[in-house]
């Protein structure tokens, strides 16, 4: 057993210093990995998060300036249906004053045509009377129709 105590002594110096010189590092380096890699993949997820936030941040923006485009389309397109009927309008106005204009006319037209074939008529008929009557006859003075 005494043979056996110089093993012991080495062995517990190799375990000690294997702890000293290679597992003490080792865990060092692994806790520092483990470190670096959680704090890269928080890191990574934070990133994330914030392209996801002002992706958000776009989309809203993006959203609110369709909607701005989409409202002054719709404004314009009333104004020019506004403008458009105001001008139908002033056309179906200015027309309804033509007509009524070119009614007149035809009135007073039709008007000086009856009166001139109210007088053509009563010379006319005396005309005719005068030729069919022997001569010796007189007219009467009021023609009837």
């Amino acid at each position: 057993m005494l043979g056996s105590v110089p093993t012991m002594i080495l062995f517990i110096l190799l375990v000690i210093s294997y702890g000293l010189l290679v597992r003490r590092p080792l865990d060092r380096l692994l806790a520092e990995r483990r470190k670096r890699t959680t704090g890269a993949v928080e890191q990574a997820r934070g990133a994330i998060a914030a392209a996801e936030a002002e992706t958000t941040v776009y989309e809203d923006k993006l959203r609110k300036a369709k909607a701005e485009i989409f409202q002054a389309r719709d404004q314009k397109l009333k104004q020019w249906n506004a403008e458009r009927e105001a001008a139908i309008e002033q056309v179906r106005q200015a027309t309804q004053q033509r007509i009524l204009a070119a009614k007149q006319e035809i009135e007073q037209s039709a008007a000086t045509a009856r009166t001139q074939i109210d007088t053509t008529s009563a010379e006319l008929s005396s005309r005719i009377l005068a030729a069919m009557l022997p001569v010796g006859v007189t007219q009467p003075e009021e023609v009837t129709r």
